[in-house]
């Protein structure tokens, strides 16, 4: 874990760069983390305790330069500091809270994530590290460790449950901007994968198809028996 000076006199965020200034290698890299982010708006719309980055500038320390990570979650700041938001995430104006939640995707060019990040992430003291690894040549498609006494243990299963973030996270195939492959996923405590914006308005869609096609049967069943109410000379009023 870092330890800090506070009497240290440290630069604002409006001082630092926004980033590490390396482009993503690929669509992935941008939309895999912006998928998990944007679950989160919607399962967490009640909540302004949390802060999920993606592609941003994270200062853990006054010396270093800033790592930016493809995606990364926070638990316990502001979700919004202001209306100019976030412009990187810097440790001494989070009141020193490191990521809970970091996640890299690999590219083709080798970024370190198997042990020059894994290295530092784990000095930062982000307690989940995960890697998600397309490529799969001699890797597994996802490996999440935990940090444990200053050292990551990788986990198994998928999902993979988180109690300190009260999430899973796991890899499933699905469709998200109309793309259909495999994504990553959150989970409830049950192993249920949370809905997408775009499923839960189908699902919303289909509902409320349900009950037109319910209430159009509803009226053809009323008129049947108006029907054959007058028939029988009474009057259905």
């Amino acid at each position: 874990m870092l330890k800090y000076k506070s009497w240290e006199c440290l630069p604002p965020a409006e001082c630092l760069p926004d980033s590490d200034d390396k482009p993503v290698d690929n669509e992935l890299q941008d939309l895999i983390p912006h998928l998990l982010k944007t679950i989160l708006a919607f399962a967490w719309a009640n909540r302004w305790d949390w802060f999920f980055g993606v592609d941003m500038g994270i200062y853990y320390d006054s010396k270093e330069s800033p790592i930016a990570p493809d995606g990364f979650l926070s638990l316990g700041v502001e979700r919004f500091i202001d209306e100019e938001l976030r412009s990187s995430y810097v440790f001494w104006e989070e009141n020193y809270i490191a990521p809970i939640f970091v996640l890299e995707v690999v590219s083709h060019k080798p970024g370190g994530e198997y042990k020059r990040k894994k290295d530092i992430y784990a000095k930062m003291g982000v307690l989940y590290y995960a890697v998600y690894n397309p490529l799969r040549r001699q890797k597994p498609p996802l490996e999440v460790r935990h940090l444990v006494n200053g050292s990551y243990n990788l986990l198994s299963g998928n999902p993979i449950w988180l109690p300190e973030i009260n999430l899973g996270i796991g890899i499933e195939r699905g469709t998200f901007q109309g793309i259909t492959r495999e994504w990553l996923y959150w989970y409830n405590e049950q192993g249920q994968r949370l809905l997408t914006p775009e499923e839960q308005l189908t699902e919303i869609q289909q509902v409320a198809q349900l009950e037109f096609q319910r209430r159009q049967e509803a009226e053809r069943r009323a008129e049947r028996l108006a029907e054959r109410l007058r028939n029988a000379g009474i009057e259905p009023d």
